[in-house]
């Protein structure tokens, strides 16, 4: 995306109390879920981010009525099979995306168009071709320089699907969505050791408060019945930790932000944010400090960020998921934190930080990354210069907000035309 005007950050230290957003996550399932149900159901605390919008989108081209409301939505859902061409405009959510392409399969009968902007179209589906050329389902990618052009034209059928569990757990969650409404019984196997358990509890909660029963066998193997509908229910948004996390990590490099509107017994995985910091606040500088995160990919640019202005040496390990985000996530943050003055390394799926005592300001890139373009925001909370970023309008993808709060609490961001 090219913009004629950038985002100037000067150093400042934010202070105040901050509603955290709802949940992306969650309100994927709950829409999702709302739009495959007999009946009408209100979806409360919604946040229209783009990927929100696209998923509305999305369910209202398979057939759903919903009426957005200032913060919820009215969804009376889609029943039935239709044999209709329809055409899905995912935008840039991989969440989307993979949610919906086992749904339309169970859905529609008729030619089902998925496109989409950004880097979307390099995001792997891997798993779901392979699925498509064993049972015979027309499959057809013609993405090309990220812009996806995915078309795909048949009827799922139910059965035995084997996913490797070091995928996206996106992959999973499709499958869970879809499965219950085909005729035959099915069961998801996991191959190998399972990550992101997190998002997996999250689509299992989802689909039970809406009728829908998965037995999970110790998270090795899912039984899915088929002939399952949805029942329609009034659901409310609960706030997302993966949002929480810059305000977490803010608080740890002192500045003074208190958060509302988040579950403390949330089961989504980037809750871990807080127990994160919270290890960084009792180690000792000598202490080599070693954190996974394979099951937080998100959290993991701005927790890297507390990292490099801890005093002592740390390690983020199983993190190769963050190569396949909107950008090379790992690589990103890497080189955007070095160019300010961190002594961070990367490796394929690691990376290694020794703390520096304060940041430098400069010009940095977002590589159109709402979560690069957040962390960098954080980190001129301890620059010695203003932080300029570029396309600093993709924070729209999640946090619409962001910047509009970021200055609500002291913090000093300001539009500039660029130079």
């Amino acid at each position: 995306m090219s913009e004629d005007k950038v985002m100037e950050i000067a150093p400042s230290k934010l202070s105040g109390a901050v509603k955290i957003p709802p949940s992306k996550s969650i309100a994927h399932r709950a829409i999702i879920c709302a739009s495959l149900a007999d009946g009408k159901s209100v979806i409360s605390n919604i946040a229209y981010s783009e990927d929100i919008k696209a998923t509305i989108g999305c369910m209202r081209a398979l057939g759903a009525v919903i009426v957005e409301r200032e913060s919820a939505l009215e969804i009376t859902g889609c029943l039935g099979k239709s044999n209709a061409d329809i055409v899905f405009d995912c935008n840039e959510s991989g969440s989307t995306l993979r949610f919906m392409l086992p749904i339309a399969l169970s859905k529609n009968c008729g030619a089902n168009y998925f496109v989409g902007k950004g880097k979307l179209g390099e995001r792997p589906l891997d798993i779901y071709e392979k699925i498509c050329k064993e049972q015979g389902v027309y499959y057809s990618n013609e993405s090309c320089s990220g812009k996806l052009n995915l078309t795909v034209k048949g009827s799922l059928s139910g059965g035995s699907f084997a996913v490797k569990g070091n995928v996206s757990s996106q992959f999973i969650t499709g499958l869970m969505f879809a499965l219950p409404l085909l005729e035959e019984d099915s069961e998801i196997i996991i191959e190998g050791e399972l990550q992101s358990k997190g998002y997996l509890d999250l689509t299992l909660t989802a689909l039970d408060k809406f009728g829908i029963k998965i037995i999970n066998e110790g998270y090795r193997k899912f039984f899915i019945s088929g002939n399952q509908k949805y029942k329609s229910r009034d659901y409310e948004v609960e706030g997302d930790w993966s949002q929480a996390a810059f305000y977490e990590v803010a608080d740890y490099l002192g500045n003074d932000v208190r958060m509302t509107g988040l579950n403390m017994q949330s089961e989504q995985g980037d809750r871990v944010v807080a127990e994160f910091v919270k290890r960084l606040r009792h180690a000792s500088p000598e202490e080599t400090l070693v954190f996974d995160g394979g099951d937080c990919p998100d959290i993991i640019p701005v927790f890297a960020l507390a990292c490099c202005l801890r005093k002592g040496r740390s390690e983020i390990v199983n993190i190769s998921r963050l190569r396949i985000k909107e950008c090379d996530r790992l690589s990103a943050t890497v080189s955007e934190l070095k160019k300010l003055g961190a002594d961070i390394t990367g490796n394929e799926d690691s990376m290694s930080i020794r703390g520096v005592d304060v940041l430098n300001g400069g010009s940095v890139n977002t590589y159109n990354d709402h979560r690069m373009a957040m962390t960098l925001a954080i980190a001129a909370t301890r620059a010695k210069g203003n932080i300029v970023l570029d396309n600093y309008r993709c924070v729209a993808k999640s946090y619409p907000d962001f910047f509009e709060d970021y200055n609500s609490l002291g913090g000093r961001a300001q539009i500039k035309e660029k130079i």
